[in-house]
């Protein structure tokens, strides 16, 4: 369990400081009420994940700071890719009595046994980024879930790249009127993965480019394993491979990283898009090794994640609030956030180049 006292446990740590640094400057007895959320991820490396936790804790701060009356704290894990493992977690942060659960699922078809366990406990649960099915988030009315629409960061990533390929034309180097492409898909079988590989081939082909699939490669949103994988693609297909489609932009960057480890010169690279809009991913579009990436944000889930909590935990009606962006609870379930285009166009909108 190593893992789970390493980035995740330092950010609790600066979490829970920041309280107490707040607590130490007001009067004592001030603060009258603590409310803690237990967190849950399904793997601390993924970066996206990271970027949005850390997000959450200064979210957790500042609430701390501008609250002179209620203080957040934050125990949270990481599950490394292990469904026991998280139910394990779950079951300890009912046990150390926090009052909400926020979980970032391993299996998003195998909530089962982590909603028991809260419905028993009568314990609230946020689930977040990873949507489970349907059905199980309706199974209990204390179940809620915050994140994005996965088909539309699909659709703009196809429009990306058809706007790229029409306006360089010499994309398409063998001449054929046709763009051989590749996918770097996320998990197998997993809902997001699938959804944005399908949609963004449909977003290609009804803004009228032809386009021949090569192949896809399962590279788990994992940077190093995209590497290898793109290793094995352009062994197998070599300059045949015009157009790099990515499920997010870790793998859009182990892409790149096997480009550069081959010394290929940028006419004779394909063009290569991620997804998220992580700090890595902004830079790789800054500095021109991605043509574009798909901003999905983060800085709206984690507030959005922590207003729902503070008012789920008051007793407030959730339906009756506004919440990031204003935002609101539909279905009494779901908060959805918009994704957006980045290009080198507007990427100054996003990326400082700090």
């Amino acid at each position: 369990m190593k893992k789970c006292r390493s980035f995740f446990g330092m950010l609790c740590a600066v979490c829970l400081c920041a309280a107490l640094l707040t607590a130490c400057g007001s009067k004592p007895g001030n603060r009258t009420r603590e409310i803690r959320i237990g967190v849950t991820v399904y793997d601390e490396y993924d970066t996206f994940i990271t970027e949005l936790m850390e997000v959450f804790m200064a979210d957790v701060a500042e609430a701390n700071a501008r609250d002179q009356e209620t203080t957040v704290s934050v125990l949270t894990y990481n599950a490394a890719q292990s469904q026991i493992t998280q139910n394990e977690q779950v079951e300890k942060l009912i046990s150390k009595g926090c009052d909400l659960i926020c979980v970032n699922l391993v299996d998003r078809t195998d909530p089962s046994m982590i909603i028991d366990m809260a419905r028993e406990a009568d314990i609230p649960v946020i689930f977040f980024n990873r949507e489970l099915v349907e059905e199980d988030l309706f199974s209990w009315d204390k179940l809620y879930y915050i994140g994005a629409d996965a088909s539309e960061s699909g659709k703009i990533e196809g429009r990306i790249a058809a706007a790229y390929l029409k306006e360089n034309p010499g994309a398409d180097r063998n001449g054929d009127g046709s763009i051989q492409y590749v996918v770097l898909e996320g998990e197998a079988g997993h809902q997001d993965a699938i959804v944005r590989s399908d949609t963004s081939v449909d977003a290609l082909l009804e803004e009228g480019i032809k386009i021949e699939k090569l192949e896809s490669s399962i590279a788990n949103w994992n940077r190093g394993q995209a590497q290898n994988r793109m290793s094995q693609l352009i062994d197998r297909y070599g300059e045949e491979i015009e157009l790099v489609l990515t499920n997010n932009d870790d793998m859009a960057l182990g892409a790149v990283d096997e480009y550069d480890k081959r010394e290929t010169a940028g006419d004779k690279r394909p063009a290569i898009i991620g997804i998220d809009g992580t700090k890595v991913g902004l830079e790789g579009v800054r500095n021109g090794k991605l043509i574009g990436t798909v901003y999905n944000d983060k800085e709206g889930q984690a507030l959005a994640m922590l207003q729902l909590a503070q008012a789920v935990i008051s007793g407030k009606d959730p339906d009756s609030l506004s919440f990031a962006d204003g935002l609101s609870l539909t279905e009494g379930k779901y908060i959805r956030l918009p994704y957006s285009e980045i290009t080198p166009e507007n990427i100054s909108q996003y990326d400082k180049g700090e």
